[in-house]
């Protein structure tokens, strides 16, 4: 379901109305000059000094070579298009009494492989009772849920064609750099007649944020490239037509500020989505917070920094290792941890099934250290 993870863009639809008009036939008017008056005879014309408000023009020096033209984008937007899709969704929800009512929603994906896999994002479809998919040739078929992976919202679909697929063609993201032109293609307000196209560059690389449900996405790439709702899911494309990203997210309120996931961190996972149907990591069992003063002031922490263990999962590695909701973590594998995020990493960067010490803070009490067995995340709900 297309449920945009920051605040609401507002946008103005202007729609211009009325039909021919008939303009009066209407001219310049060229205002006369006034006739010189002609020169005395044998009058010799007095010399006039230049007023005092006089300036001296000097021609310019010759202008530099201009900068190249801007890049076309008609041959970016009529590569990729055939290999973007519309995705409409329905799920069920409840009113204001409690009674399931339906919902729609829409995004966007890209054909992969001409098999019918579609990559999208997984906030479009996870709710999802029904997904349909809008080719560019004007078909619309079903597809099925292969496989989603909310830690990096991504997820792919996959369709069972009639005929073979154009598959969008994969860039490598690694060659990015902050000012490439690219060109964001998707659903955009799930407006009638195809896809939109925008275009901008690349403003920075690496980008990490924090979307509203606490999860941490990494490895972005931001970009000016206008990305509205309905374009979840749809590809970023490089001027050679190739998607270097999936875009993600939007900002509130700001202007021009989107992101893509990288194509460098969603291919592998992409694979693994199509072979395993999730990804799957080492797995801790717990929700994090990082602490702050304010974060310390309000639970009564005897500490200024880690990560505060909001909640453990019943059952998790971390309940079997006895940590409890209101320790905070301060190292793990001999490395210290400062926030959320770096625990995060620190925990994918581990095999499943190894053991790892990890450092904890209870109460008032000193440092202590648990082995913590890490096993494999569980299958999204």
């Amino acid at each position: 379901m297309n449920k945009p993870l920051f605040t609401t863009i507002v946008f103005f639809l202007i729609i211009a109305l009325g039909g021919a008009c008939t303009l009066p036939n209407i001219e310049f008017i060229t205002p006369t000059s006034p006739r010189p008056a002609p020169p005395a005879v044998n009058a010799t014309p007095a010399p006039t000094a230049p007023p005092d408000h006089a300036v001296t023009l000097v021609p310019a020096a010759p202008a530099p070579a201009p900068l190249a033209g801007l890049p076309s984008i008609v041959e970016v937007a009529e590569k990729t298009k055939p290999s973007v899709v519309a995705v409409s969704v329905e799920s069920v929800g409840l009113n204001i009494f409690l009674q399931p009512v339906p919902q729609r929603g829409a995004g966007t994906g890209v054909i992969i492989d001409p098999k019918g896999y579609i990559v999208t994002n997984n906030h479009v479809v996870e709710d999802a009772s029904t997904i349909k998919v809008a080719l560019s040739d004007g078909q619309t078929v079903e597809a099925k849920v292969v496989g989603r992976d909310p830690n990096t919202d991504l997820a792919v679909i996959k369709i069972d064609p009639t005929e073979r697929l154009q598959a969008a063609e994969i860039g490598d993201a690694t060659r990015l750099r902050v000012g490439d032109w690219v060109v964001a293609i998707g659903n955009a307000l799930a407006l009638e007649g195809g896809p939109t196209v925008t275009v901008g560059v690349v403003s920075y690389i690496g980008r990490s944020i924090q979307t509203q449900t606490g999860d941490i996405l990494n490895d972005l790439i931001q970009t000016d490239a206008a990305i509205n709702p309905g374009n979840s899911g749809g590809p970023l494309v490089n001027l050679a037509g190739q998607v270097v990203g999936i875009n993600t997210a939007i900002v509130g309120g700001a202007q021009n500020i989107g992101f893509s996931i990288s194509m460098a961190t969603a291919l592998p996972l992409i694979q693994e989505l199509i072979n395993e149907g999730r990804v799957i990591r080492p797995w801790l069992g717990v929700e994090l917070l990082t602490v702050t003063r304010s974060i310390a002031a309000q639970n009564n922490l005897s500490v200024q920094e880690g990560v505060l263990l909001v909640r453990i999962i019943p059952g998790s590695p971390a309940d079997r290792a006895g940590l409890r909701s209101g320790d905070v973590v301060s190292a793990m594998a001999g490395k210290t941890v400062k926030n959320a995020n770096e625990l995060r990493r620190a925990i994918q960067s581990q095999k499943v099934g190894s053991t790892v010490e990890m450092t904890y803070i209870r109460g008032r009490q000193g440092p202590r250290a648990v082995n913590v067995n890490l096993v494999a995340s569980p299958p999204p709900g």
